[in-house]
């Protein structure tokens, strides 16, 4: 999987919309004043209200990339995405996300943000997510690599959100356990524990009670 931050369009628009992504990431878009975002792409800020029409035009262009970028990860059937998340040296998304977007990229902190302030784009790609998260769950569960639940709509929320914790959470958890969660060290720890839990449970049953 090549990475999505592969910033190879090194035009001044790009390079406008690349430095407009990191500050967004940083301090968020109502924080970031055109002039800042000129200055970080080496630009007038005349050339970026040329390309982009106003701030706000930027920041349309830079959602846009971001979710185009996000997106892409799961560009494949659902038969393919199962096989990637469940075969043989399967992946978590998690991990799908820390190989596209490596060490450095601004995309993850992005998404965190768009998240975390109830945005509109994040909003819109959580809802993407989630209906592709459910598809595929429904799919395990016909093809036998998953129980059925009673609750499909929780079960593939919960799903959803127990990976993209490991995104927006990442420095907190790299603090709490000593190993960023996103190298192959942080990923296989957190793999096992998180394997061990879906499979057998994380809490025995209470005393006079049979666990399931």
């Amino acid at each position: 999987m090549s990475s999505a931050t592969d910033e190879g369009d090194l035009t001044a628009k790009a390079n406008i919309r690349n430095a407009a992504l990191r500050l967004f990431a940083e301090r968020g878009h109502d924080a970031v004043t055109v002039r800042e975002i000129a200055a970080a792409a080496a630009v007038s800020p005349a050339l970026v209200v040329h390309h982009f029409g106003s701030k706000d035009g930027l920041r349309a262009a830079v959602d846009g990339y971001a979710a185009q970028a996000f997106d892409a990860l799961f560009d494949m059937d659902g038969q393919e995405l199962s096989k990637v998340l469940t075969g043989e040296g399967g992946m978590s998304v998690a991990e799908m996300f820390a190989r596209a977007f490596p060490h450095g990229s601004p995309l993850p902190a992005y998404l965190r943000r768009l998240l975390l302030v109830n945005d509109p784009a994040g909003a819109a790609l959580f809802g993407r997510w989630y209906a592709l998260t459910r598809r595929l769950l429904d799919s395990m569960t016909e093809t036998g690599v998953a129980r059925p639940s009673a609750d499909p709509a929780v079960r593939a929320a919960f799903l959803l959100v127990n990976d993209l914790a490991l995104i927006l959470l990442r420095n907190p958890i790299a603090a709490a356990i000593g190993v960023d969660p996103l190298t192959p060290e942080g990923i296989t720890r957190w793999a096992n524990e998180v394997t061990a839990v879906y499979m057998t449970g994380a809490f025995v049953a209470a005393p006079g009670e049979e666990s399931s």
